[in-house]
């Protein structure tokens, strides 16, 4: 037994007596998993939580790699990383799921080059009628299914040793089809077993709604869930019942054309008090592959030179913006 002295056998007494370990091993620090490997969520900075580099919308049974050249979206892509560096983004959440065009090892050329932290994913994308979801997904149990999400985040994305920092999924309007639940219930066996948040595509609230029964029944917090594409949810009482379960609420898409309904929106969640819950990107970027050369790529910059000063003439204080910019981001994606 480890010796102690008299101090330290008294200070004990409280978490003997209250039958807590007296020894308990300490959690590992959190961590956020890029492409170039782990960083603590301090590091993060200014994240932008919902973006896209390169995406493939031929289907998953054609999508290949030999169908675009990688120097060709280098060369496109990094001056529009390095635009959002100036204006003091530091993170980039890549959210292209596997069969529509991640590309890992692209993504890490490009946070070398540019100096940004990026993060990639695991998971499937049921949404849009199960056009990017590969053969398997159909067949495979969601056991089977997280197997695989699961063996990449210990493992690395196809033998490239990069791993995925969260688990991006999607599903159509509700009711959830048996598909889309399975994604769902495999998602929530992988996130029991990483810690990865779940950042679902989802096409209206009710099958936000219906996400987080399925959590439920699988033991799963509504912390664990980040309700992609909020904004389509015209009904608001559905962000604030999701954020007062505790689900992240994510207003993506800012553009200009949007630019005053993502504030109201996000007015309306700050006035409830569930700023701490909200998340806002631009879902911009999108090398188009199949395009000549990529098609027209949206940069990832309108968030800071329209949309904050929009928030701040709406009555966001700086310490409002850098929540949402800054702690937010790094509460969701830290993992042990």
């Amino acid at each position: 037994m480890q010796n102690i002295d008299r101090r330290g056998f008294l200070a004990a007494l409280p978490a003997l007596a209250a039958g807590r370990p007296w020894l308990a091993p300490a959690r590992p620090p959190r961590r956020v998993f890029t492409v170039q490997g782990p960083v603590s969520p301090a590091a993060l900075g200014t994240a932008l939580v919902h973006e896209h580099v390169l995406v493939d919308f031929v289907g998953a049974d054609k999508v290949s790699r030999q169908r675009y050249d990688a120097d060709e979206a280098f060369r496109t892509v990094l001056p529009h990383l390095l635009a959002l560096k100036e204006r003091g983004g530091r993170t980039l959440v890549e959210c292209t799921p596997a069969w529509l065009g991640r590309d890992p090892a692209l993504l890490r050329r490009l946070s070398e080059a540019s100096g940004l932290h990026i993060v990639t994913n695991t998971g499937y994308y049921g949404a849009a009628q199960h056009k990017y979801l590969p053969a398997h997904a159909f067949d495979e149990s969601a056991e089977r299914l997280a197997e695989r999400w699961t063996s990449e985040w210990h493992d690395g994305i196809e033998g490239t040793g990069i791993r995925p920092g969260f688990l991006k999924t999607g599903v159509d309007a509700g009711p959830l089809s048996p598909v889309d639940r399975k994604l769902i219930t495999a998602a929530a066996i992988c996130h029991r077993r990483t810690g990865l948040r779940i950042h679902c595509h989802t096409g209206d609230g009710r099958a936000a709604m219906d996400i987080l029964t399925v959590l439920e029944g699988q033991h799963v917090s509504p912390a664990a869930f980040v309700w992609v594409h909020a904004q389509n949810e015209k009904d608001r009482t559905l962000h604030l019942r999701a954020a007062r379960a505790g689900a992240w609420i994510e207003l993506d898409g800012i553009s200009e054309e949007s630019r005053e309904a993502h504030v109201s929106a996000l007015m309306d969640l700050a006035r409830a008090g569930y700023l701490g819950r909200a998340l806002i990107s631009q879902d911009a970027g999108w090398y188009h592959v199949g395009e000549p050369a990529g098609g027209r790529f949206r940069p990832y910059t309108f968030l800071f030179d329209g949309f904050l000063p929009a928030l701040r003439r709406a009555g966001l204080a700086e310490a409002d913006v850098r929540t949402l910019l800054v702690d937010n981001p790094a509460r969701l994606l830290g993992v042990h």
